[in-house]
C-alpha cells in the first residue's frame, strides 16, 4: 500500500499545486507539481508511511509526520511550504473530486480502525516555562498589532492593548471589565496608561495566581484586580467591556449566553470590544492538528454568527476589523523566540518541540493563505450614543 500512497499521493499534487516539489527518498529524486516551473521546495523523505500518512489526515498527517521526523526540508522553509499547500487549497480539491476521494478512502480507513489510543490526544503538562520560552514580558497569549514590520513581540502587544484602548475610547475612572482576562496584559495596561479601575475574570487557576501576582508587584491593587470564575457568573455593572481571545474557546451554543452576559454587564452608555480568530467563509472547517494537539473543542466563529448575536441584544455595531495579517508577524515572533529557547525547555520530549514549533509554524502560514480571520468587533449598549467621525 505504501507504493500505491506515494504514487496517489504524487499525482493529486500534479493536478493541485502550481508549483514543483522534488521529494528524495533513498537517493531516488520524484518531483510533483508544475513540472515546467523552478523546483520550489526540496524535500527529504526519511519515512515512506509519510505520503499515507498525508493522504489519511491532511495536515494531521503531516504534521504528525513532522514531529515523528518523516521528512525533512532542504530547499524552502516549512512555514512556505505550508503557506503555499493552503493557497492551493488542496483540501477542497479533494473534496470536489470523485476520483480523488476514491483513491485516498483506503488510507483513510486504515487511520480510522487503528485503536482507540491512536486518536486519544496527548495530555501534555504544560508549564510556565513553555509560555515564557516565546510569549512577550506580559504574558499575553494572542495576535498583535503591527504599526511598522520591524516590531518586537514586545511593541506588537503594546501597540495592540493601546489601540484596543483607544477602540473603547477609555478614561480614567471608568470601570473596565476583561472577559477571559490571561495573564492579565490588558488590564494592567489600561490601568497605568487610561487610568481605569476594574476587574479581570479567568477559568484558569494560573492565569489567576500570576495575573494577581503582577498586578500586587505592580502596586496596582487598589484599581483592579482579577476574579477566579466562570463568565457565566459576571456580576456588577461596567463602562467598558473587553474579550480577548476568549469566544474562540467557547461551544457554538454558549455563543447567545455570552452576549447576553456582556449586554447586561454595561452601563448605559458602555461600550465593549471582542478580539477573536474567527473563520472567514461559510463553513468552519476545523485545523485537525490543532484540535488534537493544542486547543481541543475550539471554534472558529463566523463573523455573522457574532454580528447576529450583538444585534439580538439590541447593541449598536461602531467597527469591524480583520487583522489576520497582523497574527502572521505576532506568531513568526513566537515561533523564532520558541526556537532560540528550545534547548532550554529540558522538561518536554524532541517530540513536543517540533509539534510545538510545527503548530507555531501552520499559525503562521494560516495568516498567510488561509480563510481564517481575526476580528475585533466594537460596539456599544445605547445606539444614540456619541459616535466619532473617524476609527481608530
Amino acid at each position: 500500500m505504501k507504493s500505491n500512497a506515494k504514487s496517489t499521493f504524487i499525482e493529486m499534487l500534479n493536478k493541485t499545486i502550481d508549483f514543483s516539489i522534488d521529494f528524495v527518498e533513498s537517493k531516488q529524486t520524484l518531483r510533483a507539481g508544475n513540472l515546467s516551473s523552478n523546483v520550489t521546495f526540496k524535500i527529504n523523505v526519511h519515512d515512506s508511511a509519510f505520503y499515507a500518512s498525508f493522504l489519511a489526515a491532511g495536515n494531521l498527517g503531516l504534521g504528525e509526520s513532522y514531529m515523528a521526523k518523516r521528512f525533512e526540508m532542504v530547499e524552502g522553509s516549512l512555514e512556505d511550504f505550508l503557506a503555499s499547500l493552503l493557497a492551493c487549497r488542496i483540501d477542497k480539491v479533494l473534496r470536489g473530486s470523485l476520483r480523488s476521494t476514491l483513491k485516498i478512502v483506503p488510507y483513510r480507513l486504515q487511520d480510522a480502525i487503528k485503536s482507540r489510543g491512536h486518536h486519544v490526544r496527548k495530555h501534555y503538562d504544560i508549564g510556565m516555562d513553555l509560555f515564557s520560552s516565546f510569549l512577550d514580558s506580559s504574558m499575553t497569549y494572542s495576535c498583535g498589532y503591527v504599526q511598522d514590520e520591524t516590531d518586537s513581540i514586545e511593541q506588537l502587544q503594546i501597540n495592540k492593548f493601546n489601540r484596543i484602548g483607544q477602540k473603547l475610547e477609555l478614561t480614567p475612572g471608568e470601570r473596565l471589565l476583561d472577559i477571559g482576562c490571561g495573564f492579565g496584559g490588558m488590564l494592567i495596561y489600561a490601568a497605568e496608561h487610561f487610568g481605569i479601575e476594574g476587574v479581570g475574570i479567568t477559568n484558569s487557576k494560573k492565569h489567576f495566581e500570576i495575573a494577581t501576582q503582577r498586578i500586587e508587584q505592580k502596586k496596582l491593587n487598589h484599581k483592579i484586580k482579577i476574579e477566579f470564575k466562570d463568565f457565566k457568573q459576571i456580576d456588577g455593572r461596567f463602562d467598558k467591556i473587553v474579550s480577548i481571545g476568549m469566544m474562540e474557546h467557547l461551544p457554538r451554543h454558549q455563543y447567545a449566553n455570552y452576549f447576553l452576559l456582556i449586554q447586561q454587564a454595561l452601563q448605559d452608555k458602555g461600550r465593549a470590544l471582542v478580539h477573536c480568530v474567527g473563520a472567514n467563509t461559510f463553513k468552519n472547517d476545523h485545523d485537525h492538528f490543532i484540535q488534537k494537539y493544542i486547543f481541543p473543542m475550539s471554534n472558529q466563529p463566523r463573523l455573522s454568527e457574532i454580528t447576529s448575536q450583538i444585534e439580538r441584544n439590541d447593541l449598536a455595531i461602531l467597527d469591524v476589523e480583520n487583522l489576520i495579517r497582523h497574527y502572521g508577524y505576532t506568531a513568526r515572533h513566537w515561533r523564532d523566540k520558541f526556537n532560540l529557547n528550545r534547548e532550554a525547555l529540558t522538561g518536554y520530549s524532541e517530540e513536543f518541540k517540533r509539534m510545538f514549533e510545527y503548530y507555531l509554524t501552520c499559525c503562521i502560514a494560516a495568516a498567510q493563505s488561509s480563510d481564517a480571520a481575526l476580528y475585533q468587533v466594537l460596539f456599544m449598549k445605547n445606539h444614540a450614543s456619541r459616535i466619532r467621525l473617524h476609527r481608530v
